[in-house]
């Protein structure tokens, strides 16, 4: 416990009370933003917010990361509550349920030690999922920045249904929807510590007063309620409704752990940037429970407002400490505020987040740099896009875990050639030839040798036997990949050896340098297969080897 704020000195206070003033500035306007992006009152995000700083500050490790209400996550579990609430439950009520349920689970992943599954998802299918994010929250706020009536239904519906509005557009509703979202990015490329989103907002509300823009169809914020006490959330869901939240818990809780190693990595500090995210998960998942348990909605690492921390010079926890505090008594003393805060402002400040959360130059690297993987960044846009979100996100997880077997299952397999003039064996660039040996096959697999990719494995040694330009003699396989070898890997690859060696070759492995490998190997009977006379340090030893056996059956 505490971690984040463990070796706190005196001399910190004021650079982390400054940063903390910064931090409620942006905070503010984008936690009730995010609290209309997942359909819940605007206090409820700030609810959130308070509950997230205490929980990561009491149990979190990463020193500078803001926990909080997350656009990334608002709209996916805001499709999923609607359709369960449409059977009767309130909708703030499942919010709630849902996230002390990601708490749980937070909680346990981090308790197991299990902050390796956040590194399941690829790169190129998290870039894809958050685009379609991205245009589900655009689509979402569209209406409230054009100033007509709200489109229900699916995507494409939403988006025919404003395209017939267009003409009954409000321009002064618009005018400040695109200030706040201009302002919002402008901010945060040229002057990171300005909180733009406030800036919009303060200009925006200037605006309606200055010109009385309510009277032509600008709608503001009503004053925020006074805070409620907790109260009991569980009797109000019914066993089956927390079983359909089930799902939907696990796919936001996975998005947490997602980016929440994402961001604890960016803006590790002086610590390790591998560090276990375990003791950040614990961070995430008891600001869930608390914001659950206050009647709020599930919470998650902000990589924006981390940098605002980090921009402005924060270098503990007691950053969040002071906005959480400030936004406590905004709560309790400043409700009135929020009268004069514009709808379409929020809108805005929504649609800039769209804007950032939908990485073109992400796309645009991995069009240059990944090759074919940018058609899975294609595949999860598509996926999140036309499915319901919830069941999009689910799918591009899969296909991120599919990507992963798929790379499993089908291994490099080379051909090795000697170094001219040397004794090291390596694959043969484009263009090059290397030297060969006559009759003698160096193949090797850079893979652990498991159920997945035996058979491929196999196969591949199989095919360059059969397509050697001459008659082979001797086979080597150079093991140096290889760190793992399970059951069936060793049960198909002794078949296979068998079956070269039934051509009148000899096969030798060389190479097998990981301990586990290597034990595996003698465990599964894969040494005993080939011999212990068969077994090399290097393919140079195992053709000197051969070559002197040669000889001596010459003379």
């Amino acid at each position: 416990m505490f971690l984040s704020v463990r070796d706190w000195r005196p001399s910190w206070l004021l650079p982390d009370a400054t940063a903390g003033l910064l931090l409620t500035a942006i905070a503010v306007p984008e936690q009730l933003a995010t609290a209309r992006l997942a359909g819940l009152p605007p206090e409820s995000g700030l609810i959130a917010f308070v509950a997230a700083a205490a929980g990561f500050a009491i149990f979190g490790a990463n020193r500078v990361l803001s926990a909080g209400a997350d656009s990334t996550i608002a709209p996916i579990f805001a499709g999923g509550l609607a359709a369960i609430a449409a059977s009767g439950a309130q909708y703030a009520d499942l919010a709630s349920v849902l996230a002390l349920m990601v708490g749980v689970i937070l909680v346990a992943a981090a308790l197991c030690r299990a902050g390796w599954v956040a590194d399941l998802l690829s790169i190129p299918v998290t870039t894809g999922f958050l685009a379609g994010v991205s245009v589900h929250i655009a689509v979402a706020e569209l209406p409230a920045l054009l100033g007509v009536p709200a489109v229900s239904g699916t995507l494409p519906a939403q988006v025919a249904g404003i395209a017939a509005q267009l003409p009954r557009i409000n321009p002064y509703v618009l005018g400040i929807g695109l200030l706040a979202a201009v302002a919002t990015l402008l901010t945060e490329r040229v002057a990171p510590r300005v909180p733009g989103a406030l800036l919009g907002i303060a200009l925006g509300a200037a605006a309606v007063m200055t010109f009385h823009l309510q009277r032509l169809g600008v709608g503001m914020m009503a004053p925020l309620p006074p805070a409620a006490m907790p109260h009991d959330i569980l009797g109000k869901v019914s066993l089956p409704e927390v079983v359909r939240l089930g799902p939907l818990a696990m796919v936001v809780a996975l998005v947490c752990m997602m980016q929440t190693a994402t961001v604890a990595r960016a803006f590790a500090g002086d610590g390790d940037p591998l560090a276990p995210i375990s003791p950040n998960l614990a961070g995430i998942g008891a600001g869930c429970l608390l914001s659950g348990l206050c009647g709020a909605f599930p919470v998650n690492a902000s990589p924006p407002r981390t940098e605002a921390i980090v921009e402005g010079g924060g270098r503990s926890q007691m950053v969040s400490v002071v906005a959480a505090a400030l936004v406590v008594l905004l709560l309790l003393a400043g409700r009135m505020i929020f009268a004069f805060v514009p709808q379409a402002a929020l809108a805005g400040i929504l649609i800039a987040i769209a804007i950032r959360i939908f990485r073109i130059k992400q796309m645009l690297r991995i069009h240059r740099q990944g090759g074919a993987e940018i058609w899975l960044v294609i595949a999860s846009i598509a996926l999140v896009i036309a499915l319901p979100i919830e069941i999009g996100m689910l799918c591009s997880i899969a296909l991120s875990l599919l990507q992963s077997i798929y790379g499993m299952a089908r291994p490099l397999c080379t051909e090795l050639a000697r170094v001219p003039g040397s004794t090291v064996w390596w694959p043969p660039s484009p263009g090059e030839s290397g030297e060969g040996e006559p009759g003698v096959l160096v193949f090797a697999p850079a893979a652990p040798i498991s159920f997945t990719n035996v058979v491929y494995i196999c196969r591949e040694l199989e095919l360059a036997v059969v397509s050697a330009p001459e008659p082979l003699t001797l086979v080597v396989i150079e093991a140096s990949g290889i760190t793992e070898i399970d059951y069936t890997g060793a049960a198909v690859l002794q078949t296979t050896i068998a079956g070269v060696r039934r051509r009148g070759m000899t096969v030798a492995l060389a190479r097998l340098s990981a301990d586990k490998a290597r034990q595996q190997a003698e465990l599964t009977g894969l040494i005993a297969c080939l011999g212990a006379d068969h077994v090399f340090h290097s393919v140079a030893e195992a053709l000197s080897h051969f070559r002197g056996k040669g000889r001596q059956a010459a003379s």
